[in-house]
């Protein structure tokens, strides 16, 4: 593959931070191309902004003064001269007035095109489109109603349970799992409700819900010149409230000819929504081997990392290059799936303890090195984890041979990824890999809460703490910056109250 002699974009700016906002400065720098970083109050110090050629300032903390300013990233750019932008995920990436915006100030979006993230962003939208196309849909309603008398006749002649689901947005916000007649009425209110808060959009409509299915999604890339291939599964079936939390591949769950199939949905999913650039076609896949369409994520993935250890790519150097007007690279006609790759993501959470938010200062940060072994991380020692921002502070990639060695790999590798100052989702993962279930590869989206119930948090009281913890962490910036009307009455954390689990020899002290 070309790389730094192609003539791609004369500077990028890197519309995010963390991890992803790195990951891109990196793929930059091996193109050959001057990144600019932006940055709010709180990511001053921040590791994207050191590692970034250039980095401009966009405001205080609030994403919406800041990383969702449309405004701000665009005027950012042009005083930097950027000729693109690059989103990441999260933040602006699936904002179709971002791309617009860019379009029209003669910026290039590194993405799919507004009209794609529009089509595709919203789910009865999409359904019908790709049932025009053949692709194969979960049972119930193409289109949103008013009467609920549609939503019972979609119920009835789909079987119960079915689920009531937002037309926009994800992240499980506007979505009820319904078991009989008799409680629609309330979820389908409740669904609206919620889903009017969340995406300022009350539209729901209703489909089967299919029970115990591995959540099994494919990587696209999609250039300007009519080439759209596959590049293999993402198996995610281990979630906690249905956010992604161990990713893998190849799936368990697919042999060749699925594989195959499946693969070739996913390229008719992108080429029915005139899809270019990077993206990501998620599937159900039941326990019979019957998949269903679920939606299509218009960016680069969290879990991009397991696909390029298999087949040996670049997939963000391939957005930029997508994105420049290139041809798709070679080598992405031609792939073949090598060994065995997972992923953990490393959240700044209590794992032991509900998956409480945890703050502070990284007092010692160790990765963990060795063959196959990756880190995207977004922090270092010292580095602030507030409230601010996603509690996503790294990712722990392995790669070997077989899945067994890989899970193996992995435990060794998170038991030597030394985090200290905050508490993190380490130990919860090792759990996880060291299931006998996960081992057997019996992998469902309703692992946590089959096998690792004890672990979980009643969800209104997870709330409630989170709450708690975020109204503490204010009151504690307020004393630190001199503002606000506490002063004397709360007592900030010591470091040694919020550290993780220290391990010395065979001895863990918590």
């Amino acid at each position: 593959m070309k790389q730094a002699n192609e003539k791609l974009f004369k500077k990028i700016l890197v519309a995010n931070r963390g991890e992803i906002a790195i990951r891109v400065i990196n793929a930059c720098r091996t193109l050959g191309i001057p990144s600019v970083a932006v940055y709010s109050d709180a990511d001053v110090k921040a590791r994207h902004r050191m590692m970034a050629d250039e980095s401009v300032y966009i405001g205080p903390p609030p994403p919406r003064e800041s990383y969702l300013d449309i405004g701000k990233i665009v005027q950012a750019a042009k005083e930097v001269g950027a000729d693109a932008i690059h989103p990441g995920y999260g933040f602006l990436a699936e904002n179709p007035l971002f791309a617009e915006r860019c379009e029209k100030e003669g910026i290039v979006f590194i993405g799919p095109t507004a009209d794609a993230i529009r089509l595709l962003g919203n789910k009865v939208e999409s359904r019908v489109k790709m049932a025009d196309a053949g692709v194969p849909l979960i049972p119930g309603m193409k289109t949103s109603a008013s009467d609920i008398k549609v939503y019972e006749k979609a119920a009835s002649e789909a079987g119960y349970p079915v689920m009531i689901k937002a037309a926009a947005g994800g992240g499980g916000k506007g979505m009820r799992v319904v078991a009989s007649p008799k409680e629609l009425p309330d979820a389908l209110e409740a669904a609206r409700r919620e889903a009017k808060n969340a995406f300022d959009d009350d539209t729901v409509y209703l489909e089967k819900y299919i029970v115990n299915p591995r959540h099994v999604e494919f990587q696209v890339l999609a250039d300007h010149h009519g080439n759209t291939v596959h590049v293999f599964e993402r198996e995610c079936s281990i979630q906690r409230r249905h956010q992604k939390i161990v990713e893998e591949t190849p799936s368990v769950a697919l042999n060749d000819e699925l594989r195959a199939r499946m693969g070739a949905d996913a390229v008719r999913v992108a080429q029915a929504a005139g899809y270019r650039n990077a993206g990501t076609v998620e599937f159900l896949l039941d326990a019979t081997g019957h998949y269903y369409f679920l939606e299509m994520n218009t960016r680069i993935q969290v879990e991009h990392p397991v696909t390029e250890l298999v087949t040996g790519t670049d997939l963000v150097l391939e957005q930029i290059r997508i994105a420049a007007g290139k041809p798709l690279s070679e080598q992405f006609k031609a792939l073949t799936q090598r060994g065995h790759a997972i992923e953990c993501r490393i959240y700044a959470e209590d794992g032991e303890n509900g998956f409480m938010p945890s703050t502070g200062t990284v007092l010692l940060y160790s990765e963990p090195t060795g063959p196959g072994i990756r880190v995207d991380s977004g922090i270092r020692q010292g580095s602030e984890i507030t409230i601010d921002y996603d509690p996503i502070m790294a990712k722990l990639i392995v790669h070997a041979p077989d899945r067994n060695t890989a899970i193996k790999k992995m435990v060794d590798a998170l038991n030597n990824y030394k985090i200290l100052g905050v508490k993190t989702s380490k130990k919860f993962m090792i759990d996880v890999l060291e299931h006998p279930e996960f081992i057997a590869g019996n992998t469902y989206t309703d692992f946590i809460e089959k096998h690792m119930k004890e672990r979980s948090m009643d969800s209104d009281l997870f709330k409630a703490l989170a709450v708690g913890a975020a109204t503490a962490a204010t009151v504690n910036s307020s004393k630190a910056s001199g503002k606000g009307g506490f002063r004397g009455v709360q007592k900030a954390p010591t470091p040694w109250q919020t550290l993780g689990s220290l391990q010395i020899g065979d001895s863990i002290h918590e």
